[in-house]
C-alpha cells in the first residue's frame, strides 16, 4: 500500500511512518521540518518519499499531490495526522492569532489533503481516510475552546464523509485519543514552556504514539468490507468529569 502521512516529522506522524515502512508500505512523510524527514529517509530508504509540505498551503498540497513520483502517486490511505492546540486560557482571554492557526491546520489542512487526494481514491475505487481527532471533540473542558471545536469538526466531518462515500469501496476513521505523552503537543500548545508542558503528565501513565501507531494501523488492515468509524481511547488514569456547577 501507499501511505500518505501528514504531521510526520514528529509523535504520532513520525511513529506511523516507521509502524508503516516495517510492515513493507511504501510511505509518503510530509511535514515541514526537512531534517526531521530526511532522518526517516536514512532509517527505511526508498520505502520513504519525504514531503515538506505545510497542509495549510491549498496550493502546494494540489502540486505536491500532482508531482508525487509515480510509486508514490497512488495513495491507498490518507492519515491526515497533521494538528496543535495552542494555548491554555478562557475564551475572553485568549489570542485570536492562536485561534486562526488552530482552525488552519487542524481543519482547512484536513481539508486541503482530503479534496486534493479522495478523487483519486475515488477513481480506483480503493482508499482509506484516517483522520486525527481528540477525545476533546467530544467531552468540553475549561480552556479547550477552539482546539476542541476544531477537533469536533474532524469528528462530524469523518461521518459525514463516510455518508457521502456510501456505494464505493472507499473507508473512512476518525481515531480520537485521549491523554497522550511523548510527544511535541503541549510543547507546543505552551509555547515552549517545558516545565508546565510537563507537569500535565505528572503522576500519569499516559497513552504513546506507539499505542496510537499501532491502533491506526489495525484500522487500515482490516479486511476490505469492514470499516472502523471511529476510536475513542484514553489512558486509565483518564475518564470523564461530572457537571460542573458554578454555585453563588
Amino acid at each position: 500500500m501507499v501511505i500518505f502521512i501528514t504531521g510526520a516529522t514528529a509523535g504520532f506522524g513520525a511513529m506511523m511512518v516507521k509502524h508503516f515502512a516495517l510492515n513493507g508500505d511504501l510511505v509518503v512523510a510530509s511535514g515541514r521540518r526537512i531534517e526531521k524527514l530526511q532522518s526517516l529517509q536514512r532509517d527505511f530508504g526508498d520505502k520513504v518519499h519525504p514531503l515538506v509540505l505545510d497542509v495549510q498551503d491549498k496550493n502546494a498540497v494540489i502540486q505536491s499531490i500532482k508531482t508525487l513520483p509515480e510509486k508514490f502517486s497512488k495513495i491507498d490511505v490518507l492519515i491526515n495526522n497533521a494538528g496543535l492546540a495552542l494555548g491554555m486560557e478562557p475564551a475572553q482571554k485568549s489570542l485570536l492569532s492562536d485561534w486562526e492557526t488552530m482552525v488552519d491546520t487542524n481543519i482547512k489542512g484536513l481539508l486541503n489533503c482530503t479534496h486534493a487526494i479522495l478523487p483519486g481514491m475515488i477513481a480506483r475505487n480503493r482508499g482509506h481516510i484516517v483522520n486525527l481527532g481528540s477525545v476533546a471533540g467530544e467531552f468540553p473542558y475549561p480552556n479547550g475552546n477552539v482546539y476542541g471545536a476544531t477537533k469536533a469538526f474532524v469528528h462530524q466531518f469523518s461521518l459525514n464523509l463516510r455518508a457521502d462515500l456510501l456505494g464505493t469501496a472507499l473507508r473512512v476513521t476518525c481515531i480520537e485519543p485521549g491523554m497522550c505523552g511523548g510527544t511535541e503537543f503541549s510543547d507546543v500548545r505552551f509555547k515552549g514552556d517545558k516545565a508546565k508542558a510537563e507537569s500535565i503528565y505528572k503522576g500519569v501513565v499516559p497513552i504513546t504514539s506507539e499505542d496510537i501507531a499501532e491502533t491506526v494501523h489495525w484500522v487500515v488492515s482490516r479486511p476490505a468490507h469492514v470499516n472502523i468509524n471511529v476510536i475513542s481511547m484514553m489512558p486509565v488514569q483518564q475518564a470523564f468529569a461530572p457537571f460542573a456547577i458554578h454555585r453563588e
